[in-house]
């Protein structure tokens, strides 16, 4: 019986596996990059038209809450604490939304589990 020659050549890859390894190699380097960009951007989103106001690193660490005298009503304490929730939780959205992008243009939308 006859052997089988393997197209690339030896174990299969060859020069192949190389070029895999440099494009992987760039891939990771470009992928550290932009997220070294979203750690650095500062996002911001706002509830009840502007009375409550929040700013977030990219890495997702809260710099800023601003709170307008007119959100303080003693007597609805609910409504703030539903405002600044709405605010935090709408900036982290922001910061996530950012990073998927950017790193989706990287992988050309293909989700690689655990990657980001």
């Amino acid at each position: 019986m006859a052997k089988q020659r393997f197209p690339m050549g030896g174990m299969g890859m060859g020069g192949n596996a190389n070029n895999m390894i440099r494009q992987a190699q760039k891939m990771q380097q470009e992928m550290l990059k932009a997220q070294e960009e979203i750690e650095q951007t500062e996002f911001e989103a706002t509830s009840g038209g502007g009375a409550v106001s929040v700013k977030m690193s990219g890495k997702k660490e809260l710099t800023e809450v601003i709170i307008k005298p007119e959100a303080c009503d003693p007597d609805d304490v609910e409504m703030l604490q539903d405002l600044v929730i709405t605010a935090v939780n709408d900036v982290i959205k922001k910061v996530d939304d950012a990073n998927n992008a950017k790193m989706s243009k990287l992988t050309g939308g293909l989700s690689i589990p655990g990657l980001f």
